[in-house]
């Protein structure tokens, strides 16, 4: 068995829009459902949503037949959880509040094995190497690892073109809700100053030739982001449309 190329990944770095949603329902089942639905990628988010090992990899098992890649957000860049989140399967990593180049050099090698990096070899044990089946694994699981990181403060802003610089970085996602809080509009990122903030970050992210991200809730500023050169945009969050969709139809009865 030979390991397949991430698309994923490779559409990135060619440059290709795709869309996706996040998703932090936590289920299964619901992933399935969003894996029905054509986009290019689902968020798996650990971050914000009560997540474990063990419901990261019942929803990449329900997801493991379709189209849409699974992306994951890990509550932070710790090397010990992201080996676990590597050897259940994991290709594609959104790491949130990255703020130097040095810590953008300690995630690449926390996803690589030696010597270019310090992952734990353990594949026989892991579902990514199908136990060890996929013969190749070992010399081509770093190539197909897509890292993507988290940019949403005003240091991290600073420091953006060498975050970005960090050979094994495939490319950088803003976080308006975090950004807007740290620039004193907590809640607020539509805020004309915050607007503007991420603007600039994304044209100078996409000036460094790496994919520049980013996630909302409106569609039209998701298409707006598009035409700014975004290539990895978040168009929806499960929770919110699955509130909103139960809250309007609870309301239309309501007013009978």
């Amino acid at each position: 068995m030979q390991m397949p190329p991430n698309a994923f990944k490779q559409r990135l770095l060619a440059g290709e829009p795709q869309t996706g949603i996040w998703l932090g329902l936590t289920s299964p089942y619901a992933a399935e459902i969003a894996a029905t639905a054509g986009f290019d990628w689902l968020l798996l988010d650990v971050e914000h949503a009560p997540n474990d090992l063990t419901s990261l990899l019942a929803q990449l098992q329900a997801m493991e037949p379709y189209a849409s890649h699974p992306v994951v957000r890990p509550p932070t860049g710790d090397a010990v959880l992201l080996k676990r989140y590597l050897d259940i399967g994991v290709q594609n990593l959104l790491i949130p509040m990255v703020e130097t180049p040095e810590q953008a050099a300690e995630l690449v090698a926390a996803t690589r094995y030696p010597p270019r990096g310090k992952r734990g070899v353990g594949h026989v044990l892991a579902r990514a190497s199908r136990w060890g089946q996929v013969e190749d694994y070992l010399w081509r699981a770093d190539d197909e690892i897509c890292l993507l990181l988290q940019v949403e403060s005003p240091e991290a802003l600073d420091n953006l073109e060498a975050i970005a610089a960090v050979d094994g970085v495939d490319g950088v996602f803003v976080g308006p809700a975090d950004l807007s809080a740290a620039m004193g509009q907590l809640g607020n990122p539509g805020h004309p100053e915050v607007v503007a903030v991420i603007s600039d970050a994304i044209a100078r992210i996409r000036a460094t030739g790496k994919a520049a991200g980013i996630v909302t809730a409106d569609e039209r500023e998701a298409r707006d982001y598009l035409e700014a050169g975004c290539t990895f945009v978040g168009v929806g969050i499960d929770t919110l449309m699955l509130a909103s969709a139960l809250r309007g139809l609870a309301g239309r009865f309501a007013s009978r």
